[in-house]
Formats: C-alpha cells, sequence, structure tokens
C-alpha cells in the first residue's frame, strides 16, 4: 500500500510512528537501560502485578524498553508467565498464539523480526485464561490511548481477553504524547508506566 493510498488517520499515525521512534531510538545506552530499569521496577510494584497469577508479557523488538526485566521478575516470583508467539495460519494470514515459557533460555527462539518467541512445543495458553496484560506500544496519551507498530497483532488480541484484567503498558516519557489519532479497533491501555511517572487512565 502506498503512503498517498493511505487514509488521513493512517498518514497521522505514520508520521507519529516516525517521530516518536526516532526519539526512542535516540536515547543512549545508558540512559535505554537506567530508564528500563525503572519502568520495569513501577511495573513490578503493581498491586495488580503482584496479585497476578498469570501474566502476558513480551520481549522487546527494537529500541523498545527492556521488557525482558519484567519477565524475569515475574519468573522469580513464580507466576504463570505466558509469551506470544506468531504463526501463520492456513490462509497464509499471521496471528498470535499465546504459550508458557519457564526458563527464558530453554524455551525460548528468535522469531519474527527477531523478537524471542515461545518455541512450538511450548503449551498453549487461552486468552481467557491471563489475569494481567502487558502492552507494547509506539506511543501512548495520558488517557490511555495506544499507537502500535501497525499490524493490528494486539488489537485483534485484546479483545479475547476478559475486560476485567488489567492492561498496562511500559514506555519512556518520549513516548508520552497529548493525543493520538484513533480508529474504531483501537484498544486503549488501562496505565502507561515510564521511569518517571505512573499515568492511570479512566
Amino acid at each position: 500500500m502506498s503512503f498517498s493510498s493511505l487514509s488521513e488517520t493512517q498518514r497521522a499515525k505514520q508520521e507519529i510512528r516516525r517521530r516518536v521512534l526516532a526519539l526512542r531510538e535516540g536515547l543512549s545506552a545508558e540512559m535505554h537501560a537506567a530508564h528500563s530499569r525503572g519502568i520495569a521496577q513501577r511495573i513490578a510494584a503493581l498491586p495488580s502485578f503482584a496479585a497476578a497469577r498469570a501474566v502476558l508479557l513480551f520481549h522487546p523488538f527494537g529500541s523498545e524498553w527492556a521488557a525482558a526485566l519484567l519477565v524475569q521478575e515475574a519468573l522469580r516470583s513464580g507466576k504463570t508467565v505466558v509469551l506470544p508467539r506468531v504463526i501463520r495460519t492456513q490462509e497464509n494470514l499471521r496471528q498470535m498464539v499465546l504459550q508458557t515459557v519457564e526458563n527464558i533460555d530453554r524455551d525460548t527462539a528468535p522469531g519474527l523480526w527477531g523478537i524471542r518467541e515461545p518455541l512450538p512445543e511450548r503449551p498453549l495458553v487461552s486468552p481467557e485464561t491471563i489475569d494481567w496484560v502487558l502492552v507494547p506500544g509506539v506511543a501512548f496519551t495520558p488517557h490511555g490511548d495506544r499507537l502500535g507498530y501497525g499490524a493490528g497483532f494486539y488489537d485483534r488480541l485484546l479483545p479475547q481477553i476478559p475486560a476485567r484484567v488489567p492492561r498496562i503498558a511500559g514506555a519512556f516519557d518520549a513516548q508520552i504524547v497529548d493525543v493520538l489519532p484513533t480508529d474504531a479497533y483501537d484498544c486503549p491501555v488501562d496505565a502507561v508506566l515510564t521511569e518517571s511517572r505512573a499515568l492511570h487512565c479512566a
């Protein structure tokens, strides 16, 4: 699809992605590591995370904050850790399946875009059994609007998870914007934790 054929909302989303990703990628390695530790500590301190039994997490992509820190914390605390894996359906479409991991080195390998994913033989998990979700994204607003990477994986997955389940995002301060263009299918988050603040969204 060419840029000229995109809708106005899609063009606006692409422009914000470019701008925010440039800011994120501009962080020094030292700042990236320090801010990631701050984000992980804030999320781990949430009562909802402490109470959760089965948590859906993810490994980072590109210059994302180091969400692997939260994976390690969840494994240390004895939670059931679930990670997504991207598969191709019989219709040759990409979709995510959810699988448990107990040891990152043993149970995962680089998958699509080099993101660590569960090995195919790991046990499958139904979205209905998840009771806490870490949601990735490029940009977020203080009200919980989220801009993803454009593939729509989480916008398709989140409606399958019970509405009562907390949907929490981690992000650098540079990823927080005042407003985002949204479509009807865009799924918001309940809170965004950055290196300096916790944004609890209505």
